[in-house]
């Protein structure tokens, strides 16, 4: 009898125990977050970064190279599988044919074009197979960010074989001299700063991080903690933000009956205030993985003309010009800056043989659009972008040239209600644009754009058109002529 009960009590404790194990799973935790576990397993991820980096600076910096790359590719591949389990192979596989890709053809044309098809062949087939109507972090995720680093590192590989006097400025900064090795390649890649989100950083910058160049004492660790500590602080507070928003402000709201069924102006409101929160979420990974990258030392970018240390290499949001600029332009310069960067190096420039430099900006943007997805948003969001930053820079254009609309936009009392008039603008449209990106498929985007008679495409569209006949009307004709000397 007793041992029976004791059975008995003893197979209750291991209920209870088993019942307080699955409370504190990471499912369970994810849903009583709001979140997803996939979305928290990532979290988690980046913010190992610290951990990591701290061990990095106390026992590997100024070690052998093969043991910091040995460590970056270890502890990338940990994080890749604790995230995405055996489907890790991927970017195993990518980055074992960019190694032979490089060996094989050498510094070739061939290799860049191969190294592009190959790449992006590959990244387009995993959306194509893994596409959902709905955003899932999957292991495509961290593979658009690899990509973009493999065909960078052809590119840098090609520059390297030419005649230095044949390259510009900038591409001498970037190109490989060396012959990378598979070790180098996979600890390029995997760094576990960067592997997941990004930032974009090139091997020269990287090769400088294991031979411990990129510290503001030379032959020390590098004095960077509490640069890092400050982006690690500010990722928090964007995210403490959007975790205690993310309930009331959602994508799925825009499908629902109360969105549809309220007036004009709410639904545009509501859009307006869903455009500046959504990109939060963005913010927090890019100024948590930005603090990771500066602890390391990857962050350094020399000394400012005061010989203060800078630590922006890796920088891929300017918050104060994200807040404050009221203008489209100033948008795409504050954020996802290395991508931007790395899309202008070795896309818009090197589109240059075209002659065109709209054309060139325009197929930039279709690359940038392909690679984020097959979706039909993505495109919509990226024509968007065109459209809107022809608009803005004609029409700054105009009033610059304008003597009347000059006098009017330097009137001081009217700044402040100027300065509204503009975010008030900006935020809606970047929200009209961001409802494609964010709702993917046609049949969703389309509903939201039909109920706000695609007052985006409208507006700017008309401006497209109108302003240039307004601009012979308000720009005296000797301005013209000043302008075309």
């Amino acid at each position: 009898m007793a041992s029976a009960a004791e059975g008995d009590m003893e197979a209750e404790l291991t209920r209870g125990l088993r019942w307080d194990f699955q409370d504190l799973s990471l499912n369970k935790l994810a849903t009583s977050l709001g979140a997803s576990e996939q979305a928290l397993r990532l979290i988690i991820s980046i913010f190992l970064g610290y951990p990591l980096a701290l061990f990095y600076r106390r026992y590997l910096f100024y070690k052998d190279s093969y043991l910091i790359h040995l460590f970056h590719t270890f502890t990338g591949l940990s994080i890749t599988y604790y995230n995405f389990g055996t489907q890790l192979y991927h970017s195993l596989l990518c980055i074992l044919l960019q190694f032979l890709i490089l060996r094989l053809m050498g510094r070739t044309v061939t290799a860049v074009l191969t190294t592009f098809c190959v790449q992006m062949g590959y990244l387009l087939a995993g959306y194509y197979s893994t596409a959902t109507g709905t955003y899932d972090i999957k292991w495509t995720m961290p593979h658009c960010v690899l990509t973009l680093k493999l065909i960078g590192l052809a590119i840098d590989y090609y520059d390297g074989g030419k005649d230095q006097n044949s390259l510009s400025s900038e591409q001498q900064i970037y190109a490989i001299r060396g012959v990378p090795s598979l070790l180098e390649v996979a600890g390029f890649s995997y760094f576990y700063g960067a592997f997941l989100v990004g930032p974009q950083f090139s091997m020269n910058h990287y090769m400088k991080l294991v031979r411990g160049e990129l510290t503001d004492v030379p032959g020390k660790i590098p004095n960077s903690t509490i640069p890092a500590l400050r982006r690690l602080a500010l990722g928090l507070v964007y995210l403490v933000g959007y975790t205690l928003l993310s309930p009331h402000i959602t994508e799925d709201f825009f499908l629902s009956d109360d969105y549809h069924n309220g007036s004009f102006w709410f639904r545009c409101m509501y859009m307006l205030l869903w455009g500046k929160f959504v990109l939060y979420k963005y913010v927090t990974c890019w100024l948590v993985t930005e603090g990771v990258c500066i602890l390391t030392g990857l962050g350094f970018n020399g000394f400012d003309e005061y010989g203060t240390a800078k630590w922006d290499a890796c920088a891929n949001m300017k918050v104060w010009l994200f807040e404050t600029n009221p203008r489209f332009t100033g948008t795409i310069a504050s954020f996802n800056i290395n991508t931007n960067a790395w899309v202008a190096r070795y896309f818009f420039k090197r589109l240059k043989f075209l002659g065109n430099k709209l054309l060139s900006q325009g197929l930039s943007l279709l690359f940038l659009a392909l690679w984020h997805g097959l979706h039909s948003g993505y495109l919509v969001c990226f024509q968007m972008e065109f459209l809107i930053v022809i608009v803005e820079r004609q029409a700054a254009s105009l009033i610059r040239d304008s003597p009347v609309l000059s006098r009017l936009a330097s009137i001081t009392i009217l700044q402040p209600l100027y300065y509204l008039v503009q975010q008030t603008i900006h935020w809606l449209f970047m929200g009209y644009s961001m409802t494609a990106f964010c709702l993917f498929t046609w049949d969703k985007w389309m509903k939201v754009y039909k109920s706000i008679y695609f007052l985006g495409h409208v507006f700017f569209l008309s401006l497209l058109f109108i302003l240039p006949y307004v601009r012979k009307v308000m720009v005296p004709r000797k301005e013209k002529l000043k302008k075309m000397e």
